[in-house]
């Protein structure tokens, strides 16, 4: 009896384990699977795109080195004789116009020799004029003596002595001639000299330096022997840009081409200028950046009233241009032609064909549609094809 009892309880406890161990593997399972989707998932790299769009794309060249602001109007003067400064009446920054007193030496002395040369001038013609009178005189009496000769009044004798003196009459009247004309060249070299004791501006302009002060003597430089001059006058009105061209570019280069300037000392702004000169020859002095000299002219008439003489400009010339064509940032290509686009929350790789192309923008052919969602943030690593990426934000450059 006891025997039959203990079959019909048998024991439960490995059912029990086997329960608990299904659970175990369960639980297992589903938190595998949720750090696959949560914690080993790819994270979502944030992007800046452009959406390409129409616009222009220019073929441009640009200075190799940082050109300059020049003015084709600047006169250093000095005076072209020594004197002592009088009279000073433009001063460093004046205005002034063309024909204006910059400058004024002591002309007493000049004023002097002026008035002594006109009087010889004047002695010179009364000579001159007696000299004639005399030359008629002495040919009249020689005349008439050679007729009276030809009717035996007067002898050979006489009517040669009148001859001569009418030849010494008339040699002393073209000698007197000759003096008025030494006179008055005298005289204009007196006035000529006169003239050099003022300074007057030869165009419109602005007074840079003055380096000398009333009450000072002055002199002309020795040859040889550079002395600033002693008044700066510049036009800011006649300016231009001159830049060096790296020689690559040489053959793309012509007279004529548009240009734009920009300057450090007007930040976001541009000016519109003309190509005007390219140099003859391309410059050696540094060997490993030979250039070309290039110069451009400013098409606005009215510039910055600070837009002066010496500042630092670049030029960019425009080779080709082109309006309304496709066209995405320069810097959001790949190499070999490949830009990343955000399709569906990933980044594809796309190839492209490119035309004109610059700094800023470069023209697309094909590969791309209007709207499509370029990245332009390309300094991570993890910006690559097949990542995951949201929109971060947008630029229209």
């Amino acid at each position: 009896m006891e025997l039959q009892s203990t079959r019909l309880n048998p024991p439960r406890t490995k059912p029990k384990r086997w329960l608990k161990l299904l659970l175990v593997l369960a639980l297992l399972a589903v938190t595998g699977m949720l750090a696959r989707y949560t914690l080993f998932r790819p994270a979502v790299v944030p992007v800046t795109v452009f959406l390409a769009g129409t616009g222009r794309v220019e073929d441009t060249v640009v200075n190799s080195r940082a050109g300059t602001v020049e003015s084709r109007k600047r006169a250093g003067m000095s005076p072209g004789i020594s004197g002592l400064v009088v009279e000073i009446p433009a001063r460093k920054g004046a205005r002034v116009r063309q024909g204006e007193v910059l400058l004024r030496l002591d002309d007493s002395e000049h004023k002097a020799r002026v008035q002594l040369a006109e009087n010889s001038l004047a002695a010179a013609r009364s000579a001159a004029e007696q000299a004639r009178q005399e030359a008629q005189l002495a040919d009249y009496l020689w005349q008439r003596t050679d007729t009276l000769a030809r009717d035996k009044v007067v002898s050979e004798t006489r009517v040669e002595e009148d001859r001569t003196r009418a030849l010494i009459g008339k040699s002393a009247a073209t000698a007197a001639e000759a003096r008025i004309q030494e006179a008055a060249s005298s005289l204009e070299v007196a006035r000529a000299t006169l003239a050099k004791t003022v300074i007057t501006a030869p165009f419109d302009g602005i007074v840079l330096d003055v380096t000398t002060e009333v009450g000072e003597w002055i002199s002309p430089s020795p040859p040889g022997v550079f002395i600033p001059p002693v008044i700066d006058l510049i036009d800011p009105d006649a300016l231009y840009v001159s830049a060096p061209i790296d020689e690559a570019d040489v053959e793309r280069i012509r007279v004529g081409l548009p240009v734009r300037i920009t300057l450090d000392a007007f930040r976001g702004q541009s000016f519109d200028g003309t190509l005007s000169y390219a140099s003859s020859y391309v410059e050696t002095r540094q060997e490993q950046n030979r250039t070309l000299r290039v110069e451009a002219v400013f098409r606005q008439t009215e510039l910055p009233a600070n837009l002066l003489p010496g500042l630092s400009a670049d030029l960019e010339v425009i080779l080709e241009a082109r309006d309304n064509v496709l066209r995405v940032p320069t810097y959001a290509l790949l190499e070999g032609g490949r830009v990343l686009v955000l399709e569906d929350g990933v980044l594809a790789e796309r190839t492209v064909t490119t035309g004109l192309r610059n700094w800023s923008f470069t023209e697309i052919d094909s590969g791309l549609s209007a709207g499509d969602p370029v990245v332009v943030s390309l300094d991570r690593s993890e910006v690559k094809a097949g990542a995951r990426a949201v929109i971060q934000g947008e630029t229209d450059r």
